[in-house]
């Protein structure tokens, strides 16, 4: 170890974390709070309910808790110690918990990637099912069959029921406000981009299967996510590993754009691309806060990040 890493090791630093327990539980691991501490992080627990100021000093605060009291405690905090830093503000985490909001980040990106291009599905809200004007998925060009998402997007399990909608009367059956986006057939592979920071790194998921345009023209109504790749012979799984990586500068390229166009530091991005056509790639959600400990190595992943807001904000 060079004079250097003992030097920034010898300094200390105390990094509160506000989340709810279900998160605490699948992110907080031994191994990270191991790994940060040999680091000099020190990842404290804070108590949403209890005075923030009798909690600290805090170096750095990373939350994601969306009470209007822990909203209010957390501004009147940051008003009064402004070198904490907060990781992130809540008003620019609120835009991620709307499925329109969300994306149109994304549509303002000045980004030309090397032969490719970035976009999002074309998507029009439903407000009220049953009295929907389907003048206006013509509008847009849309047509079915298309994704019905919740209009909310606040991690909740109900934000995470999606279907695939047919026809008209699907979309009548729909009891909620939902958002309806293009389908785009896309190889059973969806690019994960986790952004922490300046740190970035892309997986590929098994995604929702293609479905042929003859089988297309036998459904009818809707049909939940879960039964979808029911319709696929290899039901998508069979060509995660060999899809081929987006190119890295566009990775790198996204992350940078939406990490400043959002305002933060911990989101990833979900991105497929189209299977008729290769240089095609769209952005289909974006989500605060997501599961890093499903990464490799998350520990020195996520442990960097943090070094690198504490000693910038040290430094600056």
């Amino acid at each position: 170890m060079s004079e250097s890493e003992v030097a920034v090791q010898s300094q200390r630093y105390r990094v509160g974390y506000a989340l709810e327990p279900k998160k605490v539980t699948t992110f907080l691991q031994q191994s990270l709070l191991d790994y940060a501490k040999q680091y000099g992080i020190d990842l404290v627990q804070i108590d949403p309910t209890t005075s923030l100021p009798e909690q600290g000093p805090f170096h750095c605060i990373i939350q994601k808790l969306h009470t209007e009291y822990w909203k209010k405690h957390l501004h009147e905090f940051s008003a009064k110690h402004p070198n904490t830093v907060i990781i992130d503000p809540p008003e620019l985490v609120d835009r991620l918990h709307n499925r329109v909001s969300m994306l149109e980040s994304v549509t303002h990106l000045q980004i030309s990637p090397e032969n490719a291009t970035i976009g999002v599905p074309k998507q029009v809200v439903v407000n009220e099912p049953k009295a929907f004007n389907f003048d206006a998925i013509e509008e847009l060009g849309l047509r079915f069959p298309v994704i019905a998402k919740p209009l909310v997007a606040d991690g909740t399990a109900g934000s995470h029921e999606l279907r695939l909608v047919f026809d008209r009367d699907g979309v009548n059956a729909l009891t909620t406000p939902m958002v309806l986006q293009e389908f785009v057939n896309h190889g059973g592979v969806v690019f994960k981009i986790y952004v922490a920071g300046q740190r970035v790194i892309c997986v590929k998921r098994k995604s929702l299967a293609d479905i042929s345009e003859e089988k297309l023209r036998t459904l009818k109504g809707s049909m939940p996510f879960s039964r979808v790749s029911n319709l696929s012979e290899d039901g998508g799984g069979g060509a995660v590993e060999k899809a081929e990586m987006p190119p890295q500068s566009l990775i790198d390229e996204l992350a940078r754009a939406l990490r400043e166009a959002l305002g933060l530091n911990l989101f990833n991005v979900d991105v497929i691309r189209d299977g008729k056509d290769r240089r095609r790639y769209l952005v289909i959600d974006i989500n605060y806060f997501p599961g890093y400990a499903k990464l490799p190595s998350y520990e020195p992943f996520f442990t960097n990040f943090l070094l690198d807001i504490v000693q910038h904000t040290k430094t600056a």
